[in-house]
């Protein structure tokens, strides 16, 4: 048994290494087509977008979220705005009301059906060929829609343009900690726009062509990961996805660890059932890198995070039980006299090897991530918080999320 934990375990982090070497080649390989703008950009044309924000007991953040999009840099009779109150219980329509009186927003009221309904229902109702969503707890920069629209107008292939997504204000440790793990999510969807192989469209202001809802159908409930369903099918349907990393948008993140542990639950949960739902794009050559890399590196995360986990604590207990053993036998006697440092004790395995070079390129996925959203090489606090919150936290998620689906049980929004 013992051999084949270790099999398991070596194959695990070779998968793992994998995975961060791909994404530094492909970072190697593509770097000089990464560009930040600084300024404002023109277009030869600007397509009507239309942008829904979607609410349910948002009373908090939604009137910030309604004047970032007033205060884009973007023609006023090109931009539509529909805020649409999914059913709240708080004070959120009367807060959506207030803004009736601009020309270009038209706001909504239904009875509460979720975030898909809410953007299906701005769908039925828009008149542009272009079409997003913002959530209604995020924040746009003023150019991150016309830099997110000149992807579209470089190549009319492009079907869909997501953002860089970070955090609007790191209060404490936790949100720190996201902080570092969003400035990652950046530089691997920089990556995985490079590779056609993105598998999420955030819910914060990714800009769809009204075409992709034409031949493929509305949002679907997708988990409650409408964004990563609709991505999905995206994929398997060859409809290409890329990833504008200067056009930035800012959301709140859950301020506990109970309140992201059941946000992250929520998002893995999604990820393992689509991915069960589109199995049958896996290992496909028409679906390219979507069915080669981020499919299969995604349930690589979640087979190994927990089982590294549960090796790791299970190593830690088995050193613990044998030295209280030795303590017991032996007693505590410690001393510094003649103490002669020896390398043998240094583990120099190649597995120890391997785990620094993975810690490394996150490190640097983290740094490059940072680059591209505040314009600042360097590590931060924000990556001393990073690793233990999330090496502890995550794995239990990832079994949770598992053990839901075996049992069809759904978690909840929040």
């Amino acid at each position: 048994m013992a051999s084949i934990s270790s099999v398991i375990f070596y194959i695990l982090i070779f998968l793992s290494v994998y995975v961060q070497v791909f994404f530094f080649v492909t970072f190697l390989e593509n770097r000089k087509k990464i560009v930040i703008r600084n300024g404002k950009i023109k277009l030869a044309k600007y397509p009507a977008v239309t942008i829904v924000v979607s609410c349910w007991n948002e009373e908090k953040t939604v009137y910030k979220t309604v004047r970032s999009l007033l205060n884009l840099n973007y023609p006023k009779n090109k931009l539509k705005i529909f805020l649409i109150d999914d059913g709240s219980t708080d004070n959120t329509w009367n807060i959506l009301r207030k803004f009736e009186k601009y020309p270009n927003i038209k706001v909504f009221h239904k009875e509460n059906g979720g975030k898909y309904t809410a953007l299906n229902l701005g769908l039925e109702n828009m008149k542009s060929d272009f079409f997003g969503g913002l959530d209604a707890d995020s924040f746009a920069d003023p150019e991150s829609l016309i830099r997110i629209m000149s992807f579209f107008e470089k190549d009319p292939s492009i079907m869909a343009v997501a953002p860089s997504v970070t955090i609007n204000d790191s209060k404490n440790i936790v949100q720190r900690a996201q902080k570092a793990e969003y400035h990652m999510g950046i530089y691997f969807r920089k990556m995985l726009g490079f590779l056609g192989a993105i598998n999420v469209t955030p819910g914060p202001l990714t800009i769809f062509r009204k075409k992709v809802f034409d031949d493929l159908g509305s949002y679907r409930h997708g988990h409650n990961t409408e964004d990563m369903e609709i991505a999905y099918r995206m994929q398997k349907n060859s409809y290409k996805i890329e990833h504008c990393n200067d056009a930035y948008v800012y959301t709140n993140t859950p301020t506990t660890i109970r309140k992201l542990y059941k946000q992250r639950l929520r998002w893995i949960y999604g990820f393992v059932n689509n991915t069960i739902d589109y199995r049958s794009v896996l290992f496909k050559k028409k679906y390219g890198n979507f069915a080669f890399f981020t499919l299969p590196m995604g349930i690589i995360s979640v087979i190994s995070i927990p089982y590294l986990f549960g090796r790791m604590i299970y190593s830690l207990g088995d050193f613990l039980y044998s030295k209280i053993t030795v303590l017991n036998t032996i007693g505590f006697h410690f001393t510094i006299k003649n103490f002669n440092f020896d390398t043998f004790f240094i583990n120099m395995q190649s597995f120890a090897f391997l785990i620094v070079l993975i810690y490394f390129l996150i490190i640097f996925s983290i740094i490059f991530g940072r680059k591209m959203t505040e314009g600042k090489w360097g590590l931060s606090l924000d990556v001393i918080y990073f690793f233990p919150i999330f090496s502890i936290i995550a794995p239990f998620w990832f079994m949770k999320a598992v053990y839901n689906t075996i049992l069809s049980k759904k978690p909840a929004w929040r």
